[in-house]
């Protein structure tokens, strides 16, 4: 008897994406992701729910442009996540579960370590940020930034496991987390900025308690739930050929991660020096449109699961067409994003402010925003196939291309004329942009592995090394 989908190996899951239809794997394997994508993009809903409405606009403001200076810090996270999207799916596809485990084991460990150390370099970014910035909203920046790095450690985490669940074909599983995460944070926030009038600080510690008890739950599924996928830490010892090869593979998405992040920072402090009504404007956009983004990007997880799976076995032809539906599907659920949120925007916006002048910016960035989804989406699901093929190196190239050249020198060039709409209308054209780059980019691209696996320990021998 099939045993049910939750409780499947990953050599079940493995045979599932390799044999079965490609259409209904796809459904599969993004169903969870998109209900991830709905969970995901309702975090900063939620956060933006409650700070605007009880802690106030400045505060909003200050959690706005602080946002892409955290997945700055996070970015070395980022990479490591895709590297084991990479090498760990590929060796899942051919059939090296042992050895899957071993670099799962590798990636926590160095992940962990990389955690700590960056959280004190968060501080020193705080303290330099706060000091030249608008004076109304400095000091809450600081306090934000600064205690967040107590949170990252926690975040590191969060990203390489939701990458090691991927890479096995299971997608549910970071579901699962974001639901607990949800609901944890819904509760903090109740407790911290809603009854305590915490502000900025109940927003930090908020998010540190529903991410240390989430953590918890992480290292019970991963090293202590009696499973087939059960990894150990006993014995551990670093394997210097493991980590090579995974800052080999990470280290383009962990610098693309990092430069995008680095372009929305700079695009922030072009919006900035408008004043806290337009970065509020802007930050109640953004957490509206989170939804919309999240859900076509939903895919490429999904298609990064099965090129890496279906090359891995040696499929290059089933690790094609699954580009190519995910990215029709990924485009089809943006449209209906599209035909969806727009009507409603108005309606939206209204629940996070009734300042009339916020709404104005709010309402016309939602729009703009929200109509580039088709092209976020096709270009997110494209970068996951390369992602999948380990070539790494493009989905930096692309990110440059969309943030950078596309987006941030848009607005410099016409931000004389368009003022702060400059950001979003760049938005709008760099998505679209990036996405004709990426098809003409894919259709070019070999469909064979760039990761060169290295000869295969025996199975006793792997698990000696665990």
């Amino acid at each position: 008897m099939e045993l049910p989908l939750l409780r499947q190996s990953t050599e079940e899951r493995r045979n599932l994406i390799l044999n079965g239809s490609l259409q209904r794997t796809l459904l599969l394997l993004s169903a969870p992701t998109l209900l991830l994508g709905i969970v995901q993009a309702l975090m900063p809903l939620v956060d933006g729910l409650f700070i605007n409405n009880i802690a106030g606009t400045i505060v909003a403001s200050s959690v706005t442009y602080s946002g892409p200076i955290l997945n700055m810090a996070t970015s070395l996270a980022q990479g490591l996540s895709v590297a084991a999207m990479a090498i760990i799916g590929q060796l899942n596809g051919s059939g090296e579960f042992a050895s899957a485990k071993h670099n799962a084991t590798q990636i926590i460990v160095v992940g962990s370590i990389l955690g700590l150390i960056s959280a004190p370099f968060l501080v020193i970014a705080a303290a330099l940020v706060s000091g030249f910035i608008n004076p109304q909203i400095s000091h809450d920046v600081f306090l934000y930034l600064s205690l967040n790095a107590i949170v990252l450690p926690f975040s590191f985490m969060e990203s390489i496991y939701n990458g090691i669940k991927n890479a096995n074909g299971k997608p549910e599983a970071p579901f699962i987390r974001m639901v607990i995460m949800l609901a944890l944070k819904i509760v903090f926030n109740v407790i911290f900025i809603y009854a305590l009038r915490l502000g900025i600080v109940g927003a930090v510690l908020s998010s540190l308690a529903a991410n240390f008890l989430v953590t918890l739950w992480m290292f019970w599924d991963l090293f202590v739930k009696k499973d087939p996928d059960r990894l150990e830490l006993h014995g551990f010892k670093f394997d210097l050929s493991a980590t090579n090869q995974l800052f080999r593979i990470g280290a383009p998405a962990m610098l693309n991660s990092f430069i995008l992040n680095l372009g929305f920072f700079l695009i922030n402090t072009e919006v900035e020096k408008y004043g806290p009504v337009v970065l509020n404007g802007q930050g109640i956009a953004n957490s509206i449109t989170q939804v919309a983004f999240i859900l076509p990007g939903a895919f490429s997880s999904a298609v990064t699961t099965m090129v890496s799976m279906h090359i891995g076995a040696g499929n290059p032809e089933k690790a094609k067409s699954s580009m190519v539906r995910g990215t029709l599907m990924s485009a089809a659920v943006a449209a209906a994003i599209i035909a969806v949120l727009v009507p409603v925007s108005s309606s939206l916006t209204i629940l996070f402010t009734r300042r009339s002048d916020v709404l104005v910016i709010a309402n016309n960035a939602l729009h703009i925003y929200t109509y580039s989804v088709i092209g976020f989406g096709i270009t997110i699901t494209i970068q996951g196939a390369f992602i999948g093929l380990g070539r790494t190196k493009v989905p930096l190239m692309l990110g440059i291309l969309r943030v950078w050249l596309l987006r941030y020198v848009f607005i410099l060039l016409t931000e004389k004329y368009l003022q702060f709409y400059a950001v979003f209308w760049g938005n709008l054209f760099s998505n679209y942009s990036a996405a004709l780059i990426a098809i003409v980019l894919i259709s070019r691209t070999t469909w064979k592995s760039v990761i060169k696996n290295r000869p295969h320990k025996p199975l006793q021998e792997v698990h000696a090394a665990v």
